[in-house]
């Protein structure tokens, strides 16, 4: 009468709508039956046996990762950045050291490839004027010295001290 009814029920409904959760059961109760007896499930054996190769599969597979590294949050990448704009003669690797001492992870190839994408230079000329380009905007009010001693023929010395202005120095014309 049971497997009438069965019959019955598997006619006027069409294909069951199975959440996992009892797809798992099913797989792991129909483990428990000898197998004669499996076909008194509703779905095939070969479905069973699916649905148990999945559930061992997932029990021993562990979720997977993306390769690499793992990203740099926001608040980090913005520290290094901002530790290269107010400390424009700090390299990569200074700032790497200074993110340990706080206990931030970071690798010197990541904060190198973080201010090349933000357009920050090497250490030397991420800050303001070099020191060249800084002598030539204060040459007008820049003044050097010198002191030497010229011997004479008369055997007298005489002492030298003379004042230049770094504008004129090494032109011709006046600026």
């Amino acid at each position: 009468m049971l497997r009438h009814e069965l019959a019955v029920l598997r006619r006027q409904v069409g294909r069951p709508a199975l959440k996992p959760v009892d797809r798992v059961f099913s797989a792991a109760a129909s483990r428990l039956l000898p197998r004669r007896r499996r076909s008194a499930f509703f779905v095939a054996p070969e479905t069973l046996l699916s649905w148990h190769r999945r559930l061992v599969a997932r029990r021993w597979t562990y979720p997977a990762r993306a390769p690499g590294r793992p990203p740099i949050g926001p608040e980090i990448r913005a520290l290094i950045l901002r530790m290269a704009r107010e400390n424009p003669r700090w390299g990569y690797r200074r700032i790497v050291g200074e993110l340990a001492g706080p206990g931030i992870s970071v690798s010197a190839t990541t904060v190198r490839k973080l201010l090349v994408e933000a357009g920050l230079g090497p250490a030397g000329e991420r800050g303001g004027l070099s020191w060249r380009d800084f002598i030539r905007h204060q040459a007008k009010s820049m003044i050097a010295c010198g002191f030497f001693t010229v011997d004479t023929i008369s055997l007298r010395r005489i002492y030298v001290l003379f004042f230049i202005e770094i504008s004129t120095r090494g032109s011709t014309s006046p600026a």
